[in-house]
């Protein structure tokens, strides 16, 4: 089923699902909904059903009918437009005779008494098919009967045609699991005839396989029926072991699991025969390589051994390799087992594994990046920073530095450490006069040699007046988040150590600010399974929820999910997913992107999905909104309540409000992901969410905190706990912290990098309900931080409130059980670590209890030299008098293993209501 359009649910699904009580109706008249029989059929009449339920008031359609053949795609009228009643009182049926031989058949409707759109509950087409083949397998075998893994393995499928007509030569595709191991041609096969056709596919690695078979997959042949041409073998194909003893590393592992620089790491191997014969005696040893992954330099070798038989199906206890002191980095891990001396050749190409490795606090994220300053400038460039000013180019820059072009000929030029064919920029260009934006151009050129340009706009950036609230219009007051980004995917490859120069020449008609770029290579990620995986008809909104709700309609246990090839995908609405765990896989966030209307502003797009859907997947695409303000409510690309086990995995999210808002969500995975200039928080998890797993996401650039977990229960669920928040990378929020935890227990943030917050902390540790019921936090388990980096954080907001690395805020519900550990706090805007205590009618709220931070270090806590410079130069603060109508911090902390490094004054604290404790 097709339609030129549909309204919220209500889609062309609905129309040949077998229920009269759903239907599909269309956004406005005129519009069409379309029926594809697959090939021709010889038709005599056609019967549209509205629900016969009595609340359905009787109405009047005007309906044209049309269609075309198997040999064309252009529809011509069979039925002139007429006026069709639907009465509940007779059935609320229309039969309407119809004599043709079509292949579609298309309703065009242009009138609806009952409604603004043409509604249609089920469409059916009555006749016979019309003579064509039909090409089906009837049986598969393989030979030899009972291979081994040396032996060369050959498929065999008979193909019928059970048809009514001659067909074409085609191909029959076979496949081992869902993996394509070759083809065979078949010739053109009469009506009824029969062929069987062959493929020797090779020698497969012992184990069970699923082998199955499709006859013309391409759909080059019409056919009566389409959806018989897969055959699934009914007997598994079992490959035996060859008389070999096989040796594998079965397990690499390493202590720290998670290392950062300076970690004395351990690495350990385990042995396993896997083979069918003991091994030889003797020594079996191990070699571990550890590579640099850009530039594949060795940075360490280690090499052990075991000495003795190993039996078949035994491993050896863990050998200790050695250590190696970790340094922050990409590297690639090989472990090699030496061939045994009964091991046959089959069985040692196993022997050799490699896998990532990663060392740092952060994100580990696909691309590298190069700061502007640290490129070359020429041409009237001009490096510009540091400084900490709100609305000012160095200030709103990575780093507080950025490279300026504000000549015909200026450029900054970066060396490519690694092989990309795309690239993205953060820059800022002038706002319009009235605050809308601006749209330009900047050159590209590599190795010399101009290549493209890319294009920015300015329509997302440019905020205006306070930061509680700012807004686009200029007159608002002083401007804020002045930066935004851009990509471009370039024709071909560019290789490693080639140059990629950003240049303003003469088309190039405003001034620029370049904050920095990343780079990476790319490639589309195929359909996982095209039998399984529904692909949609079009890139509309329609063809996907379309293809989403086959899916979800599919009875037959066929169908998983929904492939979204490359393409940009026209979205206006928000996409429904329910009835059953559905898996949306697209081609990869460079390839597969979800693109708001570029004529609207705030359109709410992304995905909801109810507790029927709960074990869904979604992964590999992009969303690029069309927000270009904060608006509390929509803009959230996965909203999602009550629901569970869900994985989002490689989501690219631009211009929305948020990415991601949970509400009792629980074992939900959010990994592999990048959040960028949203106008609010990144990823929030509320009301009750537990279990959850937020891993190895990088948020630049978001209006609120990044990672946030608020205890409110004032959406349903109880406490936030269980939590893990880990390899994480915040920078250049422009609005609130890098991480944000209100209350909850047992949750757990850990290896994360943040930088360069705008206004406000690195990370927010607060009981503030922000008037909604929420709970404080838990006395055990505790909740955990650990092994952070904060650079350059921290800023004013509320006016002359100034901001920390750490904020530590004891407010309006109970603050107890926090554990702070592995903290580098380094070059903050006014104070390392500042304690706070929220007042309510001159009275403490909740003192600070039970908050205990290890293994400390804060450096570079200078004088600001701006208007807030008498709270600035402080490493820990127990804020004395933090607002007006407040009063100073009130509870205790300690401190284990504090170190302070080039402050102007470690601690302070003049109260007489806090405590800080500092132990060796």
């Amino acid at each position: 089923m097709a339609a030129s359009s549909s309204v919220f649910t209500f889609v062309q699904g609905n129309a040949n699902d077998g229920s009269v009580t759903t239907y599909w109706e269309g956004s406005g008249n005129p519009n069409t909904l379309t029926v594809s029989l697959g090939a021709n059929a010889n038709t005599t009449s056609i019967v549209l059903k509205l629900n016969p339920d009595p609340v359905w008031a009787a109405r009047t359609q005007t309906i044209e009918v049309l269609g075309h053949n198997q040999n064309t795609s252009n529809f011509s009228s069979l039925i002139p437009a007429t006026v069709y009643t639907f009465n509940p009182a007779s059935g609320n049926t229309v039969t309407i005779p119809l004599t043709a031989t079509v292949s579609d058949v298309q309703l065009k409707i242009t009138t609806n008494s009952g409604s603004g759109g043409g509604q249609i509950a089920e469409f059916e087409v009555y006749g016979s098919a019309a003579p064509n083949p039909d090409l089906t397998i009837t049986g598969m075998s393989s030979s030899p009967a009972s291979p081994i893994e040396t032996d060369a393995i050959t498929l065999n499928a008979t193909v019928k045609n059970m048809g009514t007509a001659p067909s074409g030569a085609t191909t029959v595709n076979f496949y081992v699991g869902t993996t394509l191991a070759g083809s065979a041609s078949v010739g053109a096969l009469a009506a009824g005839s029969s062929v069987t056709v062959s493929k020797t596919i090779g020698a497969l690695n012992a184990g069970t396989y699923t082998i199955s078979s499709k006859v013309d997959e391409a759909n080059a042949v019409i056919e009566q029926n389409e959806m018989n041409n897969s055959f699934s073998n009914p007997t598994s194909l079992v490959v035996g072991q060859v008389a070999s003893s096989d040796l594998i590393a079965s397990s690499v592992s390493w202590t720290p699991s998670n290392p950062s620089a300076g970690n004395v790491v351990s690495y350990s191997v385990s042995i396993k025969n896997q083979g069918t014969v003991a091994s030889a005696s003797g020594a079996h040893s191990v070699t571990l390589t550890l590579t640099d992954a850009a530039t594949n330099a060795v940075v360490k070798t280690l090499t052990a051994s075991y000495s003795g038989t190993i039996a078949s199906g035994a491993a050896t206890s863990p050998i200790q390799m050695g250590t190696w002191i970790a340094v922050n980095g990409k590297y690639n891990l090989k472990t090699d087992v030496a061939v045994d001396a009964n091991e046959l050749a089959v069985k040692q190409t196993n022997n050799i594994t490699t896998q990532s490795f990663f060392v740092g606090r952060g994100a580990n994220m696909p691309y590298d990046m190069y700061e502007a300053e640290d490129g070359v400038v020429g041409g009237g460039a001009a490096v510009i920073g540091p400084n900490r000013t709100i609305g000012d180019l160095a200030g709103e820059a990575s780093g507080r530095k950025a490279v300026t072009l504000n000549t015909t000929g200026s450029y900054v030029e970066f060396t490519t450490k690694a092989s990309t064919n795309t690239l993205v920029t953060r820059f800022s260009i002038p706002d319009a006069a009235g605050g809308d934006g601006i749209t330009n151009t900047l050159d590209i050129y590599v190795n010399g040699v101009f290549t493209k340009a890319i294009t920015l706009t300015s329509k997302y950036a440019w905020l205006y007046g306070s930061e509680t609230s700012p807004g686009n219009s200029p007159s608002s007051g002083s401007p804020r988040h002045i930066y935004d980004e851009a990509n471009i995917m370039f024709d071909s490859t560019i290789p490693a150590g080639s140059t990629i120069r950003l240049q303003k020449d003469a088309a190039n008609t405003t001034t620029y600010a370049i904050d920095f770029v990343s780079l990476e290579q790319v490639a589309p990620i195929a359909n996982p399974d095209p039998a399984k995986y529904v692909t949609p008809s079009g890139f509309t909104q329609q063809a996907v929820q379309s293809a989403l709700d086959q899916v979800r309609m599919d009875t037959t246990g066929t169908l998983v999910g929904v492939y979204l090839p490359a393409g940009n995908y026209d979205t206006s609405n928000k996409f429904q997913v329910y009835g059953k765990a559905i898996k949306i896989i697209g081609a990869g966030p460079w390839y597969t992107r979800f693109i708001a209307p570029a004529s609207q502003s705030n359109t709410d797009i992304g995905f909801t999905a109810s507790s029927t859907a709960n074990g869904s997947t979604f992964a590999n695409f992009a969303y690029f909104g069309n927000y270009t303000s904060r608006i509390d409510g929509p803009g959230k690309v996965f909203d999602f309540a009550n629901v569970s086990n869900i994985l989002i995995d490689n989501i690219w999210v631009e211009h929305q409000v948020c990415m991601y808002w949970g509400v009792n969500t629980d074992y939900m995975t959010i990994k592999n992901s990048r959040i960028r200039d949203t106008f609010a928080d990144g990823i929030n998890m509320t009301n009750g969410s537990t279990n959850n797993l937020v891993s190895n996401n990088e948020a630049r650039a978001t209006g609120d905190d990044s990672f946030a977990l608020f205890s409110a229960i004032d959406a349903g669920g109880a406490d936030e706990r269980d939590n893990i928040f880990e390899n994480l990378t915040s920078i250049l929020t422009w609005r609130a912290a890098g991480i944000a935890v209100y209350g909850g227990y047992a949750n757990t943030f850990r290896n994360i990098y943040i930088a360069d917050t705008l206004c406000y902390s690195g990370i927010t540790i607060s009981s503030l309900d922000f008037g909604y019921p929420m709970n404080g936090f838990g006395a055990s388990p505790t909740t955990n931080l650990q092994n952070i980096s904060i650079v350059r954080a921290g800023g004013h907001f509320w006016g002359a409130q100034t901001f920390p690395g750490i904020w530590v805020f004891s407010a309006s519900k109970v603050f107890q059980g926090i554990r702070v550990s592995d903290v580098d706090i380094i070059d903050p805007t006014y104070s390392g670590i500042m304690f706070q205590t929220n007042y309510s009618g001159g009275s403490p709220q909740n003192p600070i209890t039970d908050t205990i931070f290890t293994n400390i270090t804060i450096s570079g806590a200078q004088k600001s030299g701006d208007a807030f410079d008498a709270k600035s130069g402080v490493g820990i603060w127990a804020n004395e008098l933090p607002e007006p109508g407040q009063g100073p911090a009130v509870g205790s902390v300690t401190f284990n293993n504090l170190k302070f490094i080039n402050n102007v004054t470690n601690i302070k604290n003049t109260t007489s209501t806090f405590t800080i404790a500092v132990n060796p």
